[in-house]
C-alpha cells in the first residue's frame, strides 16, 4: 500500500506530541513513524495499565520525555533540545466524571498546560505549525437537538468540557497577542468521540464493553440513549497532520475546526454497543450481552455532534470509515489483544488500510 502523496511531508519532520502516551497520543506517534517523521513525545506514564502505549512498544523509535506538562521549565528544555517544527498538542485530563471529583487539577492540566505549551511554542524559533487538540464539548450545549457549529458559544458545563473552553480561549488569545506577529499558524481541533483498538481508560463505552466481555460479564450501559459523534481514533489523527501540514504552508486555513463524523455516524449508546456485540461474535463466536443500568452519576450533554462541513469545505475532506467499519476495527484490536496474538501489527495493518483508503477517498 502505498502512502498518499500529501503525507511524504512528514518524513523527515521534527513533530512534538504532548500526551503522546495516552490512546490517542499512541496512535499519533505510530501513525508518524509509518509517515517517517522524527517524533519526540512529552507526557506523564501511560495513564492507564494495561496501555497501548506498553502493549505496541510506541516508545521503542521515538524520544520519549516523561514529565508533567504543568512543569514549565521541563517542557522548555525538552522544545530547546529537540527543536520542533511542528506541535501537536494533546496532553489532558480527558474524563468528565474524574473532572468532578479532580476539578482543580483538571483545569491545571488542561488550562494551565496549554499556556506552558503555547508558551513554549511562542519562545522556540524552530516551530512552524501548532495544533491544540480539544474537544466536540467546549460548546454550551442547550441539548436542542442541533449540531455545533465553529462560531458556536464556548461554555463547556461539566470542569472537563469548561476547562477545554478555557483551552480555546488562551490559544485565541495567544494567537492574537503573539502568533500572527510571529507569522506561526496557530490552529485548534475540536474532536467527537473516538474508538479504536488499545484505549483502556475508565468510563469510556468500548472500554467498558471490552473489560465486561473478557470477564465473561453483562455490559452495564449508563445511558443508551445519548447520541454521540463517534469516529475511529485514525479519524482525527489524519485530520490534526492535515491542519498541521497544510497550514505550514497558507497560514490563511489557521483557525478552528470540528473533527466529526458525517450524520450516519451519530448514534446512541445503545445502537453502539448492539454494533459492538455483533462484531465480538464475528471474531470470538461468543455473543456478548448488556444491560441498561442508569447509576445516577453526575451531568453529562445527553446529545452532541459536529457540524463538520468547514473542515471538509476547507481540505476537500470525507470521512473514511463510518461507524460500521470503526467498531469493526476496534474490536478486531480488542479480540487479537484477548487471544494474545500480535497487537502491534494489527494497529500497522490498520494504519496502512487506512492511510490507503484515505488515499482512494482523496483522488
Amino acid at each position: 500500500m502505498s502512502i498518499s502523496a500529501d503525507f511524504t511531508f512528514y518524513k523527515g519532520k521534527k513533530v512534538l506530541i504532548t500526551g503522546h502516551t495516552g490512546f490517542k497520543g499512541s496512535w499519533m506517534c505510530r501513525t508518524l513513524q509509518h509517515l517517517g517523521a522524527d517524533v519526540c513525545g512529552y507526557a506523564l506514564d501511560p495513564p492507564t495499565d494495561p496501555a497501548l502505549y506498553d502493549i505496541c512498544s510506541i516508545g521503542m523509535s521515538i524520544l520519549s520525555v516523561f514529565a508533567d506538562i504543568r512543569d514549565y521549565d521541563k517542557l522548555k528544555e525538552t522544545f530547546d533540545s529537540f527543536r520542533p517544527e511542528i506541535v501537536i498538542h494533546m496532553a489532558a485530563q480527558p474524563i468528565v466524571r474524574m473532572s468532578y471529583k479532580e476539578p482543580r487539577y483538571t483545569y491545571e492540566v488542561n488550562v494551565m498546560g496549554t499556556v506552558n505549551v503555547l508558551e513554549c511554542c511562542r519562545c522556540t524559533d524552530s516551530v512552524r505549525s501548532v495544533v491544540n487538540v480539544t474537544t466536540d464539548k467546549v460548546y454550551r450545549n442547550d441539548e436542542l437537538n442541533h449540531a455545533f457549529k465553529e462560531d458556536g458559544y464556548l461554555d463547556g458545563y461539566d470542569p472537563y468540557s469548561n476547562s477545554k473552553s478555557c483551552s480555546e480561549l488562551v490559544t485565541a488569545s495567544y494567537k492574537r497577542s503573539f502568533f500572527d506577529d510571529l507569522t506561526i499558524p496557530v490552529s485548534t481541533c475540536r474532536a467527537g468521540n473516538v474508538i479504536g483498538g488499545g484505549d483502556f481508560a475508565l468510563d469510556r463505552i468500548i472500554p467498558d464493553c471490552y473489560r465486561a466481555t473478557s470477564s465473561g460479564e453483562d455490559i452495564v450501559v449508563r445511558n443508551p440513549y445519548s447520541t454521540r459523534p463517534y469516529q475511529h481514533v485514525l479519524e482525527p489523527v489524519i485530520a490534526y497532520l492535515m491542519v498541521a501540514m497544510r497550514q505550514f504552508s497558507d497560514h490563511s486555513i489557521a483557525g478552528s475546526y470540528n473533527i466529526g463524523p458525517d450524520d450516519e455516524s451519530c448514534i446512541n449508546t445503545g445502537d453502539m454497543v448492539d454494533m459492538f456485540c455483533d462484531s465480538w461474535e464475528k471474531y470470538t463466536a461468543i455473543r456478548p450481552t448488556w444491560v441498561n443500568r442508569y447509576d445516577g452519576g453526575p451531568h453529562e450533554a445527553g446529545f452532541l455532534k459536529l457540524d463538520n462541513s468547514k473542515y471538509k469545505g476547507y481540505f476537500g475532506y470525507d470521512p473514511v470509515w463510518d461507524i460500521s467499519t470503526a467498531i469493526d476495527k476496534t474490536v478486531e484490536w480488542y479480540a487479537d489483544y484477548s487471544a494474545g496474538t500480535d497487537c502491534l501489527s494489527c494497529m500497522d495493518r490498520q494504519i496502512e488500510q487506512y492511510l490507503y483508503d484515505f488515499g482512494q477517498l482523496m483522488e
